[in-house]
């Protein structure tokens, strides 16, 4: 198993979004989660999202996966670079598990990186939160404050930048975890062969609240109120500050109703940015072989990186996967809070949810989904 070893609230209160954070040996005799030959495995299947970073004098070139040969990289100044790691290998599960002092619907995923010495990404700003945490081998990490800085090559598009002050200046060692927070510039260089384990946590802009939410009307034939008034300016070319007010209270409106906005909430924040390793069965279970896997032996299992979400104060009862919502009755609560909660159930734990018939029902559609399976 993987613990932290530093206090979650402490972390929260003083350093969550607020200024970066460097921890020794964060986890105590640490092992990678994942071999570098697994790594490049799993970098040769379509599914997955893979790319190396080749580095150059003053640049970097993408090449992006899968990928069949690495030999046309030499031996230094790369990084192979995996995303959602956790939806392909079980074995990081417990890794995730260390982490969740913060909500699931921020976790985006755990990107893991095979670098050769030199191999890096420059300095750069992300738009999220992000621990890196160090494996086999050492990278050098320089960590700056927040403020304005020119982009790479005068390109406004790249995340790139010329470069920064450094007020973390550090060679992470196996075990070692650096907190990011978005906003702070920051960039790593191998100094030797290294894994490097990054995990990701989004929170939704502006722009993309109110894509979904105007989707989320068009879909449902919803928001249809017009705006009205009762008086009209004297101008007939002017729109009055008092219209322009009022047309945005349409939004306000919309906004501040649960009815409205927790489905739109809801359905975006269970979705996943990366493809799902769904584990369909060629044919439905019925309730009676869940019975048989049980009394077999058989544990329950989430898919890595399945999202299920309840929202606080919700106006039915559901819970979202996957950007979808499952109602279910309001007398399986308890044991729905249960499947949100745990990412795995040893045969007792399984046994104790299924005698419940109506928790029996609603599993059989999780499981005949995908979204869960039976294990050893």
């Amino acid at each position: 198993m993987y613990h932290l070893n530093f206090d979650p609230k402490t972390f929260i209160e003083q350093y969550w979004q607020k200024k970066p954070l460097l921890i020794k040996n964060a986890f105590e005799n640490f092992e990678d989660i994942i071999t570098p030959d697994e790594l490049a495995g799993l970098a040769c299947e379509d599914s997955v999202s893979s790319r190396v970073v080749i580095t150059k004098d003053n640049d970097w070139q993408i090449i992006e996966g899968p990928f069949e040969d690495y030999d046309q990289f030499g031996d230094k100044n790369w990084q192979l670079l995996v995303q959602a790691l956790n939806h392909w290998h079980p074995d990081s599960a417990g890794f995730i598990n260390a982490f969740r002092f913060l909500p699931d619907w921020r976790f985006d995923d755990l990107m893991v990186s095979f670098a050769t010495p030199g191999g890096g990404v420059g300095a750069h700003i992300d738009n999220y939160d992000v621990f890196i945490i160090q494996g086999e081998g050492e990278r050098h990490w320089t960590v700056g404050n927040k403020g304005l800085y020119a982009p790479k090559n005068n390109d406004p598009t790249t995340p790139l930048i010329e470069g920064f002050e450094p007020i973390i200046d550090v060679v992470l060692e196996k075990g070692d975890l650096l907190y990011i927070p978005p906003g702070f510039p920051h960039q790593g260089q191998t100094i030797t062969t290294a894994m490097s384990y990054s995990m990701g946590f989004r929170a939704p802009s502006q722009q993309e609240l109110f894509s979904e939410i105007a989707d989320n009307l068009i879909d449902n034939a919803t928001g249809l109120k017009r705006f009205t008034s009762e008086s009209e300016p004297t101008q007939a070319s002017q729109v009055s500050t008092q219209h322009q007010q009022h047309m945005m209270a349409l939004i306000a409106e919309f906004a501040s109703c649960p009815n409205s906005y927790q489905a739109v909430l809801g359905k975006m924040l269970s979705q996943n940015r990366f493809e799902l390793d769904l584990c369909e069965p060629e044919e439905e279970y019925s309730a009676e072989e869940l019975d048989d896997y049980i009394s077999q032996g058989a544990l329950l299992y989430r898919i890595g990186g399945l999202k299920l979400l309840q929202l606080e104060g919700d106006c039915t009862s559901r819970v979202f996967i996957n950007g979808e919502a499952f109602e279910y009755p309001e007398d399986i609560e308890e044991n729905v809070t249960q499947l949100a909660q745990k990412l795995s159930f040893d045969n007792q734990q399984a046994a104790l949810l299924f005698q419940c018939s109506t928790t029996k029902e609603f599993m059989l559609t999780l499981l005949n989904r995908g979204y869960f399976y039976f294990g050893e």
